[in-house]
C-alpha cells in the first residue's frame, strides 16, 4: 500500500524560499507552487494516514479539512510580524474530540504529529500544554498508574526510537499538592506529554513516507493511548 511521494523536493525549495522572502508579495506570486508541491500533497498524505491508523489506531483520524494546520502565522502578540510558517504539518486526533476542545476537562486529546520542514522535519505524538483540568486528569493517572506510564516511556525500543520526553516548560519542582519525594515527581513536573523523531529530507520526499510514518505511530500508540485514556478518551478496536 505505498503511496506516491507525499512531497517532492520542489516542496522544501519552496518552503526554503518562503524563509528567505516571507512576506505576501512573495507568497502570492508563488502560490500556484505552494497549492501544487504541499497543500495538495499534504491533504492527500492525510487522507493514506487515515486508512493506516484503521489499522493501527482505529480511534485516532485524519481530515483534510481538520488536520493541516494553516501556512498563516498567528502575529497579534509576536514582536516577529512575519505572515507565514516556514514549515507545514498536520495532526492525526481522537475522534470523540478531533480539534475542538469540547470541554476544559478534555482538551482535544492526544494524538499524531508530523512536520516538514527543509532540514527540520519530524514525526511525533502525545499533548501538548493541554489546559489546567485536561492536565490535571493525566497528573492523577500518573498517581494511580505509574508502573503503567514507566513501562511505556522506559521501554528500551520506545527510548530509541523517540528519546525522552521533550522537556519545554518543564517544572523546577512538582506542583503544589505533591510532595517533593513523590514516586511519579518526575513525570509530575511535565507540562506537555509529547515524544518525537526526526525525519530526513530525503524520507520526507520519499514515496516511503506513509509507511514510515505508520512503522512511527504504530510505535507511539501505546503512549498516545495511556494518554487519551486519562482523559476518558477510549481505545478502539475499528471504526465501525
Amino acid at each position: 500500500m505505498d503511496a506516491k511521494p507525499a512531497f517532492s523536493p520542489k516542496a522544501l525549495t519552496f518552503l526554503r524560499g518562503l524563509a528567505r522572502h516571507n512576506r505576501k508579495e512573495w507568497f502570492e506570486e508563488h502560490r500556484s507552487d505552494y497549492e501544487r508541491e504541499l497543500k495538495a500533497p499534504l491533504a492527500a498524505l492525510i487522507e493514506e494516514m487515515d486508512v493506516r491508523l484503521a489499522e493501527i489506531a482505529p480511534e485516532i483520524v485524519g481530515s483534510p479539512k481538520k488536520s493541516a494546520f494553516r501556512i498563516h502565522r498567528d502575529v497579534r502578540f509576536s514582536k516577529d510580524k512575519s505572515p507565514y510558517k516556514t514549515h507545514v504539518a498536520c495532526w492525526f486526533f481522537h475522534r470523540d474530540v478531533g480539534t475542538r476542545i469540547v470541554s476544559e476537562a478534555v482538551h482535544g486529546g492526544a494524538g499524531f504529529y508530523i512536520q516538514v520542514k527543509p532540514g527540520e522535519s519530524f514525526c511525533g505524538g502525545g499533548i501538548w500544554m493541554p489546559p489546567r483540568p485536561a492536565l490535571q486528569k493525566i497528573r492523577e493517572c500518573l498517581v494511580d498508574d505509574l508502573d503503567g506510564f514507566e513501562a511505556i516511556v522506559k521501554d528500551k525500543a520506545f527510548r530509541r526510537r523517540f528519546g525522552a520526553l521533550d522537556e519545554e516548560g518543564r517544572l523546577t519542582r512538582v506542583p503544589r499538592g505533591y510532595a517533593p519525594d513523590h514516586p511519579a515527581a518526575e513525570w509530575l513536573r511535565y507540562p506537555s506529554f509529547t515524544v518525537g523523531t526526526d525525519l530526513s529530507d530525503a524520507e520526507v520526499t520519499s514515496s516511503r513516507l506513509p509507511a514510515t510514518l505508520a512503522r512511527h505511530y504504530a510505535a507511539l500508540t501505546p503512549f498516545v493511548r495511556w494518554l487519551n485514556s486519562a482523559l476518558g478518551l477510549p481505545p478502539a478496536s475499528s471504526r465501525l
